[in-house]
């Protein structure tokens, strides 16, 4: 009993020591990005490219021109779609990534704003609610706030340019 008392005490330091804390900030910060990234590469790709079902920018313009009242819609098409792709393609790599977040948040906050609002949280007959764009956007205020975290390209360039 001595001994895994001991066991739980020694575990109970670790978990709390810095070096523990910031490790495991870190590894959540890649979790985090690589899901946002995931998410928003494929939403921007389907909007810009038709790639995985999605509808390419010309039915993309449409949707912004008729459902979310953003004119010009290819302009506001073509923003969200480089936005949400290149957003999700720096959050992948952790370059620019709290620049990144900050325009995917915007995004997120445009999407609730002009569609998504009105269909309450979960979504109704007339489409999708805006919880999966709180959620998003909360993600990325976690990026934003917190930054990429160490395993990112980004601070792996920022230690070289220091050491040099």
């Amino acid at each position: 009993m001595t001994s895994q008392r001991s066991q739980l005490n020694r575990w109970i330091r670790t978990a709390d020591s810095p070096e523990f804390r910031q490790k495991s900030l870190d590894i959540a910060m890649v979790i985090v990005r690589l899901a946002l990234a995931w998410i928003f590469i494929y939403y921007g790709a389907g909007k810009l490219f038709g790639w995985f079902h999605g509808g390419g920018l010309s039915a993309t313009a449409t949707f912004f021109a008729t459902t979310a009242h953003l004119h010009p819609g290819k302009l506001f098409a073509v923003l969200s779609g480089v936005t949400e792709f290149g957003g999700g393609i720096a959050l992948a790599l952790g370059l620019l990534g709290r620049l990144a977040a900050l325009g995917l948040f915007v995004d997120m906050v445009m999407a609730m704003a002009t569609v998504t609002v009105h269909n309450g949280l979960i979504g109704n007959s007339s489409g999708v609610g805006y919880g999966l764009n709180i959620a998003l956007a909360a993600l990325c205020a976690s990026v934003i706030l917190l930054g990429t975290g160490r395993y990112s390209l980004g601070t792996q360039l920022h230690r070289r340019m220091l050491a040099s």
